[in-house]
């Protein structure tokens, strides 16, 4: 059916332009002098006659098709200007899981195929093909009833896919703890491990087993899991030769990344192990070391210090990391980096958690992350 479209004209002032489609879907748009047409009104603006059996559907911003009875109106002021305007002297019917129903119109949308069986939100719709895979039907998608026989479609419950160490796991719901993933794949959490995120096209990072892995992210490879390092068959220690505030800890703790505190002639030193830094360096993780001084926090953390030391992978050198400190026998890269005269250090305020920030925000920076 062809949409008898009047843009070209000049509307009235009190006009409104809507948008129409036909069987056809290829919507256009067309002149109507009322902001609360009725059915018949829209099927005259497009054309049809009552001598033709016109069947008017709203096209709603979610995807679903609501009929327009000849003597309804539509408040065009709520932003339903989408349009089908058909003949129709009939219903169609489709199938969902087996059930039945009948829909008076050629055209159903994914969304009101779920509307009528009452399908849940975390399934999804497939239509029933012949000789090749079923067709996933978005919300917004169409399908034409008008074919040769009955439209079948059938609800599955989404799940995800996840390679944990070359055991694939199927998980039925897009986000999924680190540590339970490791569980499903038959790995126990609560040993010692580095646990390596791996995504198409990134170098690997290190995450810890309370990680919030997202599964809709494009690219997700595995997870990657490296014994670590144990002495006489348990897991090393971490020394606390001092301690921190317990704000420090508390947020140290919920990084899931092992740190302590040593003491290395007279200096005071907080370690963590397995921090993350941004793409672009020659290492995914590093050691952090960050000087703690003896009047903390009434005196301030002042830079950060890392192992192995950073490089870009494309660049220059990094600015002002040239020198070195040696901590425990390893050579710590330093990163001079100090606080502005509009962030002064406030002992009441500041703490490991926000010198953190200042990390994250240097390390960013060096590789325009």
């Amino acid at each position: 059916m062809s949409i008898n479209q009047t843009a070209g004209s000049q509307p009235a002032e009190n006009a409104i332009t809507i948008e129409v489609a036909g069987t056809d879907l290829a919507f256009g748009p067309v002149i109507i002098r009322d902001r609360t047409p009725t059915g018949a009104q829209i099927a005259a603006a497009a054309g049809l006659t009552p001598a033709q059996d016109p069947y008017v559907l709203s096209f709603l911003p979610d995807g679903e098709l609501v009929e327009i009875l000849a003597s309804e109106t539509v408040d065009l002021d709520e932003g339903r200007r989408r349009f089908i305007v058909t003949s129709a002297d009939r219903s169609y019917r489709l199938t969902v899981d087996g059930e039945q129903y009948d829909w008076p119109a050629r055209m159903v949308t994914g969304a009101t195929v779920r509307k009528l069986a009452r399908v849940p939100a975390e399934f999804l719709v497939y239509l029933e093909r012949q000789d090749e895979p079923d067709r996933l039907i978005g919300n917004q998608d169409i399908v034409n009833l008008g074919d040769k026989g009955v439209e079948h479609f059938h609800a599955r419950k989404q799940t995800w896919k996840l390679m944990v160490q070359n055991v694939l796991i199927e998980i039925a719901t897009p986000t999924v703890v680190v540590a339970d993933a490791m569980r499903q794949a038959g790995f126990d959490p609560a040993q010692p491990w580095h646990i390596f995120l791996k995504v198409q096209d990134q170098t690997k990072r290190e995450v810890a087993a309370n990680y919030v892995l997202d599964l809709r992210t494009p690219g997700i490879e595995k997870l990657r899991l490296i014994p670590k390092d144990v002495n006489n068959g348990e897991a090393c220690a971490p020394r606390q030769a001092f301690a921190l505030l317990p704000v420090d800890e508390r947020h140290l703790d919920t990084m899931g990344l092992k740190w302590e505190t040593v003491v290395d002639g007279g200096r005071r030193w907080l370690l963590i192990e397995g921090y993350p830094v941004p793409e672009g360096y020659n290492a995914a993780v590093v050691t952090l070391a960050l000087e703690i001084p003896g009047p903390y926090p009434g005196a301030q953390i002042d830079m950060f210090y890392v192992h192995p030391a950073l490089r870009r992978l494309v660049g220059e050198e990094i600015p002002a990391t040239q020198a070195t400190e040696t901590v425990l026998g390893r050579i710590f890269q330093r990163w001079s980096r100090h606080r502005g005269p509009n962030s002064p250090w406030s002992s009441r305020l500041d703490n490991v958690m926000t010198h953190l920030t200042l990390v994250d925000g240097a390390l960013a920076k060096e590789v325009n992350q």
